[in-house]
C-alpha cells in the first residue's frame, strides 16, 4: 500500500519504463514490472477487481474502496505508463524506422540482462522447473516467427486485439505490442494515439480492461499454486522473445498496408559482419554494442531501483 509521495513517485517512474517498453513490438512492459519489484503486487491489485470490490464501494463508502483497491499505486502506475505511452509513440516510430538496429540493441540488452535476473527468481531449479523454462522458450520463439496479418480498423478486432494484446503486455517476455503488430494492429493503434482518434482509442482500452481482469486471475494463480514453474516459464518467454530482438535482419517479404505503409511479413536474422554485404547499409557493430551494454546495465539498475523501494517498505 502506498502512503507518502515518494511512493508515488517510484511507481510512476516504473509506469514511465513500463510504457516505454510497451511501445516497442518485441519488449514486455511485464519484464520492467517483474525487475523492478512490482510484478506479483501489480497481479494482485488487477485479480482483486471484482463484484466484491463494488459492493465495499456500495457498503463501506469511497474511502474504504480506494484502499481495497490500492488505487493510489493504480493512479500512480497507469499515469507514468500513459504519459510514456503517449509522448514516445511519435518518437518510437521515428526510431524504428530510421534507426532500428540500435533501437533492437539497445532491449536486446535490457532482455538478455533479465533472463538473469528473473531466473534466479527460481527458488529451486529442477526436472519440472527446466521443462517449464524450454516449454515458455520454444512458445516465445514460435510467436517471433509467425507472420503478421493484413491491418484491421473494424472496431470488434480492435477489441479483440486490445484483449489479447494486454496479456502479453502484462507477461515478462512477450511483447504486447508484437502480438499488435502480429494481429495487424500495431499501426492502428499507434496511428490512433498519435492522431488521437478517441473512439479507437477507447475501443482498445476496453478490450485491454476486459483481457486484463481475465487474464490477472489465472496469472495469481498459478503464482500461487506453481510459483517456480510460472517463473521458469516466465524466464523462457524472455530467452524465446530474443530472436525477435535481434538487431540484425533480412527483410524476405514485404505487404503495403491501406495507409500505403511497407509492412515486414518475413525477416531473417543475420550476422552484423554479413549485414553491409546483404543490406547496402551500415551495421553500425560499434554503436549497436555500446546501446546493448547500456540496456544491460539499465535492468540491473531498475532491479537495484527496485530492491532499495522494497526495503525501504519492509523498514
Amino acid at each position: 500500500m502506498m502512503t507518502n509521495k515518494k511512493s508515488f513517485i517510484g511507481i510512476t517512474a516504473r509506469g514511465l519504463a513500463m510504457g516505454a517498453a510497451d511501445v516497442v513490438p518485441g519488449v514486455s512492459g511485464g519484464t520492467i514490472a517483474f525487475i523492478t519489484g512490482i510484478y506479483e503486487e501489480l497481479i494482485d491489485i488487477i485479480s482483486g477487481v471484482n463484484l466484491a470490490l463494488l459492493k465495499t464501494l456500495k457498503k463501506e463508502g469511497l474511502k474504504a474502496f480506494w484502499t481495497k483497491l490500492n488505487g493510489n499505486f493504480i493512479v500512480a502506475l497507469f499515469t507514468g505508463i500513459l504519459i510514456s505511452v503517449a509522448s514516445l509513440a511519435k518518437l518510437i516510430s521515428y526510431l524504428l524506422d530510421n534507426h532500428a538496429i540500435l533501437v533492437w540493441s539497445f532491449f536486446f540488452g535490457l532482455v538478455t540482462a533479465s533472463i538473469h535476473l528473473v531466473g534466479r527468481q527460481v527458488k529451486k531449479w529442477n526436472l519440472s522447473t527446466v521443462i517449464a523454462f524450454v516449454i515458455g522458450s520454444v512458445i516465445a520463439f514460435w510467436i517471433t516467427i509467425l507472420p503478421p496479418m493484413q491491418q484491421a480498423d473494424a472496431s470488434w478486432y480492435i477489441f479483440i486485439s486490445g484483449a489479447i494484446a494486454i496479456c502479453a503486455m502484462i507477461l515478462p517476455g512477450i511483447s504486447g505490442s508484437f502480438i499488435l503488430l502480429l494481429l495487424g494492429s500495431y499501426t492502428t493503434i499507434i496511428n490512433a494515439i498519435k492522431e488521437f482518434d478517441v473512439i479507437k482509442i477507447i475501443t482498445f482500452a476496453f478490450g485491454c480492461l476486459v483481457g486484463l481482469l481475465s487474464f490477472s486471475k489465472l496469472l495469481k494463480w498459478m503464482f500461487k499454486k506453481y510459483e517456480d514453474i510460472t517463473i521458469a516459464v516466465l524466464t523462457g518467454f524472455l530467452l524465446g522473445s530474443l530472436n525477435k530482438l535481434w538487431p540484425w535482419k533480412k527483410i524476405i517479404r514485404t505487404f503495403t498496408n491501406s495507409h500505403g505503409k511497407e509492412i515486414t511479413i518475413e525477416e531473417q536474422n543475420i550476422s552484423p559482419l554479413n549485414y553491409e554485404a546483404l543490406n547496402g547499409d551500415k551495421s553500425y557493430l560499434t554503436y549497436a554494442i555500446i546501446l546493448f551494454v547500456i540496456g544491460f546495465v539499465v535492468i540491473f539498475l531498475l532491479e537495484r531501483f527496485g530492491n532499495k523501494t522494497k526495503n525501504e517498505k519492509s523498514v
